[in-house]
């Protein structure tokens, strides 16, 4: 016989949506076999893909998208409140309970006597907060597992909010060339490790230029990405209408179909 499925008992109201929720991830981890074998670990970089999925969503300006990530984002949420409920660990009550204290806790500027008037003020109270909490640097909390260029645009916002950051933008311009400079020295002395080194230098203080440009290194990167893609798509396509194998063409007739592609806006 059918296991009843838990509706809200009040469709008007949204917290009646999120008990049946729960209630029905329960359900699925006792009664689904896969939903019954998954674990924190197991799931753990699905949780990775909806965010970019997302990201994504918001990105398009696709809302009708946008609400149905979100409700992945949410199961996800969910899902591993009831594998720590099932363990004894903790269940979703815990984890709301301590999301708005940490905010009510991090906002003294709101619901304590504390000021902050500026972005700025607020950004450096947070990582005050933060070291208050019992963290032992202020880097502390930024993920390993980030992409790159957002995880070095993290780590250098987190430090300037302690004041660790340049204060003229020519200097952070300066930074970068002196980067490029020692990069090309690496390079014409064939210093394999040493370039490594450097490449790295040279993207971290590109990071830190986009940011002092209010710039998201991570977006510019991959829409210049995008970008690209698009236009050696366009480039494959005039190719097979052309009758031609990439593999045969020259760089100039492909760069002809480049400039095609660019002169269409793609």
């Amino acid at each position: 016989m059918p296991t009843p499925i838990p509706f809200p008992i009040d469709p008007t109201d949204a917290l009646s949506y999120l008990d049946a929720f729960i209630r029905l991830v329960r359900i699925l981890r006792e009664e689904c076999p896969w939903d019954v074998k998954q674990t924190h670990a197991s799931i753990s970089h699905l949780l990775i893909e909806e965010a970019y999925e997302t990201v994504d969503a918001i990105a398009a300006g696709d809302d009708a998208e946008l609400s149905k990530e979100l409700g992945d984002i949410l199961l996800h949420v969910v899902m591993h409140s009831v594998m720590a409920e099932q363990r004894g660990a903790f269940d979703l009550r815990t984890v709301i309970d301590n999301e708005f204290k940490k905010l009510v806790n991090r906002h003294p500027h709101i619901f304590a006597d504390a000021t902050a008037v500026t972005e700025d003020a607020v950004l450096q109270n947070w990582e005050r907060l933060k070291m208050n909490e019992g963290r032992t640097s202020v880097l502390d909390g930024v993920p390993r597992a980030l992409p790159a260029a957002l995880r070095a645009q993290r780590v250098q916002e987190k430090a300037a909010n302690v004041g660790f950051d340049w204060k003229d933008r020519r200097d952070v311009w300066a930074k970068v060339d002196e980067e490029i400079a020692e990069l090309k020295h690496e390079i014409d002395t064939n210093n394999i490790e040493g370039t490594r080194r450097e490449f790295g230098d040279v993207f971290f203080a590109l990071v830190n230029a986009a940011r002092h440009e209010g710039v998201i290194a991570e977006d510019s990167m991959h829409s210049t990405t995008n970008e690209f893609m698009r236009r050696f798509q366009h480039i494959e396509r005039r190719a097979i209408e052309a009758g031609k194998d990439l593999h045969t063409m020259t760089l100039e007739e492909m760069d002809a179909y480049w400039d095609e592609a660019k002169g269409k806006g793609l």
